[in-house]
């Protein structure tokens, strides 16, 4: 179980695609062109923590799930 909680802001998403290729087990584009989380365990902690920094927006946020600190972005 991934130790993230992961958001997605959809207003600020570009429909980039970067997470997608990082971690396509975990995100996906819906029908808008925006990501959306497929299965936040697709993919270990530190691929997403990865996929949430190639987005060039920022518009992944992940924060620990057990203390609820920001992980990203800092």
């Amino acid at each position: 179980m991934s130790k993230y909680k992961i958001e997605i802001d959809r207003e600020l998403c570009i429909g980039d695609g970067a997470c997608c290729g990082e971690a396509p087990n975990t995100f996906e584009m819906d029908a808008d062109n925006v990501a959306v989380v497929k299965d936040p365990n697709g993919h270990t902690d530190e691929e997403i923590l990865q996929a949430a920094q190639v987005c060039p927006v920022d518009a992944i946020k992940l924060t620990d799930a057990k203390t609820g600190e920001k992980v990203w972005p800092k």
